[in-house]
């Protein structure tokens, strides 16, 4: 078998080159243009969405009761 020790050395070293390289720096500048453009985006978080969503379920639930009244104030005055 395999000592782990060599592995864990020569995963030590790879992290160590990787992180003097210039990839260490393409990924540093790749995640800031990502959030820069997708800070640009017209975006909102999931709990205002959730929130939001409430309000509709709420305004839509309030249209169809005036809706209701309204029919039912519409029939009373065709009866009269």
């Amino acid at each position: 078998m395999l000592d782990p020790k060599v592995f864990e050395d020569i995963s030590a070293k790879m992290s160590a080159l990787l992180a003097s390289s210039p990839a260490k720096d393409i990924e540093k500048n790749a995640k800031a243009m990502m959030s820069g453009l997708l800070g640009k985006l017209d975006l909102v978080t999931r709990e205002e969405f959730d929130v939001q969503a409430q309000v509709l379920a709420r305004t839509r639930e309030k249209l169809k009761e005036l809706e209701a009244r309204v029919e039912a104030l519409e029939k009373a005055r065709a009866g009269q």
